[in-house]
């Protein structure tokens, strides 16, 4: 068959008439539209700019735009040329991606980002029909989606006020061009309508895109989702196993070499006689550079307490922040050697490198210690302000997601890094958190392994025989007899608290004073981090293992971001003791402070309510407060009160339980009854508060939602119509379509709707149910 044939054949000529002539496409005309979406999909980009710190809306949001004015003027043109050219740039786009990607492995939200701004400015130059502009809408939602997931501070909020301001009239404009409205005119009806007889065009009160109905919608959605934000449950979890890490370009060749497996402090406050620069505490390595004062003064290998200037005076200023599944104390470093001023690692040299493999940033560090259960409990930190190389983590670090190419353990259960933290690095800590079991705690063995007895019970000798005493006249003053260790740490904690002063004047120690002798028969109080030395001496000369553990309190919560934020001025140290077969727990003896750091075992489904009415609350004058929580307690001894004497009732006798089972079901059917009603009265006065046309379009669907043809929110009236003319008879059909065309007249169209006629045919139609009813009922 030669080309002549080719050309001849109806097959080939119907394709070529096909390709030369499609059928035209249904063009969106609305400048109006067209403009907010590009606005919307423009609040999208600028957000993950704010989010993640890029400059990408500074090209994006230009050729964006310039793609959306293309797209106007050539809407109804076929651009051939242009959808060849956008796909070879989305090829191009993807190949981007694809490089960005493998560079990118541990958190690919913003290289996916990225692609989805690439194509989108691809997609803008051709948008000819309403169904594109809908997917730069799910574009710009997407956007604000993950800029959501990458924000950690507050600047995000104002830019999801403007994309939903922006939001909630591009809705009303979508929606009224599924209806085939043009210009504020339906065009998809014609005349022959006894309800649309001679239109009259109105200027009504309301009007879809009305400012001040615009304005009361956006507040009404403010309120409704922050309600839904602050009630609804959290649970726990990430979805996710590969975690948050960047930093890395910086910090991805940092390795420890035989000069710098110390602490490197790149600022810590002076102390007393001189600056402490920026040693690594040890003595053995320069630092970063000179100590700025805003460092907490224990993040070192040695810890002198003894000199009155290094204790506060700290310059408040936010280190880093924190995603958690749970609260905790954020443990940077520990320490086991008693020097009488302070505390000192004494094992600082044996340090365990761990490495990770080059195709991945996961450190596996150690396995949970013991036979208590656990809990894992993720963290993401982010740095703020340049760190030392102790990397802070809840306690049990079972994995680390760490840039460096290893970190190294100390026998303290600290984690260093081979290089400082500097700001912007983020990295994330899996935990395996011990629950704290009290009876267990309190039934555990003394028997006490060898490696804990040898660096854990060390007191100095001459102070030693004091402590104990003064720890057992303490002890001595509980009502019941203490037996275990974990009641004696307990006790002591709260001992400490209620009979000690924190004590900010306190004279510097002198070159033969003891820090706990000091603080216990000289000064009767002292500095905050001077109880959590005292407690753990008190416990060492009472044979029960303890050692100082330094670090940051939980910090403030912001329960609009979901992150912790720590400052400088949180870092404390506290107490952690020994317990055979489950580890080491953590008691706080400083005054103000709870006797235990928060853990998960507080968090509820619920938790952020309680965390937010905190939040609420250190706003608030404290009478106030207290107003509030007197009432709440008040309601909670109530209801307390009525279930115990319910319980009474019913657990006394057969007669009893009878009675309270009596009790429950008619309470059951009064609830029942009042709730019947009040659905009634709100459903009547809700209709009465709607226009007199609206109030007969809801009085139908609802008529027609008992006899299960219920509309579906998706649904348009005109759809909605048209199914039930394939479900009902021609008649009930008619009277639907006609009262449903009416009301999209009157709402979209504002056009002046005849009422009282209409609300004949709704009758009408209840009529005609009500007797296909009674057929019903007899035919069965």
């Amino acid at each position: 068959m030669d080309s002549l044939q080719l050309s001849r054949s109806p097959f080939l000529k119907q394709l070529k008439q096909q390709l030369e002539a499609p059928p035209p496409s249904t063009t969106e005309e609305s400048l109006l539209l067209r403009t907010m979406v590009q606005t919307l999909v423009a609040v999208g980009i600028v957000a993950t700019d704010v989010a993640a710190g890029t400059q990408t809306s500074l090209w994006a949001i230009p050729l964006s735009l310039a793609g959306g004015f293309w797209s106007w003027t050539s809407r109804r043109k076929r651009n051939v040329a242009t959808k060849f050219l956008i796909s070879i740039g989305m090829l191009l786009a993807m190949a981007a991606f694809f490089g960005n990607i493998f560079a990118s492995l541990n958190d690919t939200r913003l290289v996916l980002a990225e692609l989805l701004i690439q194509l989108q400015i691809l997609h803008s130059f051709h948008m000819p029909r309403r169904k594109d502009l809908g997917y730069s809408m799910v574009i710009g939602l997407i956007l604000l989606g993950v800029a959501g997931t990458l924000s950690e501070t507050l600047a995000f909020a104002p830019l999801l006020l403007v994309f939903l301001a922006i939001a909630i009239p591009v809705l009303v404009l979508d929606y009224r061009s599924r209806l085939g409205f043009v210009d504020g005119l339906p065009s998809l009806f014609g005349g022959g309508q006894k309800a649309s007889a001679n239109p009259t065009r109105i200027s009504r009160k309301y009007s879809a895109l009305s400012p001040k109905q615009l304005f009361l919608l956006l507040l009404g959605s403010l309120a409704l989702g922050l309600t839904i934000f602050a009630l609804m449950p959290r649970f726990p979890g990430y979805q996710q196993f590969t975690f948050p890490v960047s930093g890395a370009a910086e910090l991805e060749d940092a390795r420890f070499s035989g000069e710098n497996r110390g602490i490197l402090n790149p600022g810590v406050r002076e102390g007393e006689g001189g600056a402490d620069n920026a040693e690594n505490g040890s003595g053995e390595l320069d630092g970063e550079g000179e100590g700025d004062g805003d460092i907490y003064y224990g993040f070192r290998s040695e810890m002198d307490q003894g000199a009155s200037s290094q204790m506060g005076g700290l310059t408040p200023k936010v280190v880093f922040r924190v995603r958690s599944q749970a609260p905790g104390f954020w443990r940077v470093l520990g320490f086991d050697r008693y020097t009488g001023r302070g505390w000192e690692i004494s094992r600082d040299d044996q340090l365990l490198d761990v490495q990770r493999p080059p195709w991945s940033y996961q450190f596996y560090l150690s396995s949970p210690y013991g036979q208590g259960r656990t809990r894992q409990v993720i963290q993401t930190y982010t740095v703020v302000s340049p760190l030392p190389n102790l990397v802070p983590a809840l306690s049990h670090a079972k994995m680390l997601y760490f840039p460096t190419p290893e970190v190294a353990l100390d026998p303290e259960g600290s984690i260093r890094a081979p290089a400082t933290l500097n700001e912007d690095l983020s990295y994330t800590v899996i935990s395996e958190v011990a629950y704290r079991d009290r009876t267990a705690l309190g039934n555990a063995s003394v028997d006490y392994p060898k490696y804990i007895t040898d660096y854990y019970l060390q007191v100095p000798p001459r102070i030693k025989e004091r402590v104990r005493q003064k720890a057992e006249e303490l002890l001595a003053k509980s009502p019941k007899p203490i037996t275990s260790p974990y009641e004696t740490a307990l006790y002591l904690a709260q001992a400490l608290k209620q009979n000690y002063q924190i004590q900010l004047g306190i004279p510097p120690l002198g070159e033969n004073d003891d820090l706990v002798e000091a603080f216990l028969f000289r000064n009767e109080g002292g500095y905050a981090d001077h109880f959590s030395t005292v407690l753990t001496v008190m416990l060492r000369s009472l044979d029960i293992p303890a050692r100082l553990a330094a670090g940051y309190g939980t910090g403030e919560f912001n329960p609009f971001t979901g992150f912790y934020v720590v400052k400088n001025t949180d870092a404390f140290a506290l107490v952690e003791v020994f317990f055979p077969d489950y580890g080491w727990f953590t008691f706080d003896p400083i005054p103000g402070n709870p006797l235990m750091p928060p853990s998960f075992e507080e968090y509820e489904a619920f938790g952020v309510l309680r965390q937010f009415w905190n939040w609420v609350a250190g706003w608030l004058p404290t009478p106030v407060t207290s107003f509030f929580n007197l009432l709440w307690q008040g309601f909670a001894i109530a209801i307390a009160t009525v279930v115990g004497w319910l319980w009474g009732l019913v657990s006394s006798s057969l007669l009893g339980f009878m009675t309270g089972l009596i009790l429950l079901v008619g309470v059951s059917f009064l609830g029942w009854i009042a709730w019947v009603n009040f659905q009634r009265w709100r459903y009547q006065r809700r209709l009465a508060k709607l226009p007199a046309m609206e109030k007969l379009y809801q009085q139908m669907l609802d008529l027609l939602a008992v006899r299960g043809e219920m509309k579906h929110p998706a649904q348009t009236p005109l759809e909605y119509a048209r199914i039930a003319r394939s479900q009902l008879s021609d008649a009930a059909a008619e009277i639907i379509e006609e009262i449903s065309t009416a009301y999209v007249r009157w709402r979209y169209g504002e056009e002046v709707q005849n009422t009282s006629y209409l609300q004949e045919q709704l009758k009408a139609l209840a009529r005609s149910f009500q007797r296909l009813g009674k057929k019903e009922a007899r035919s069965r």
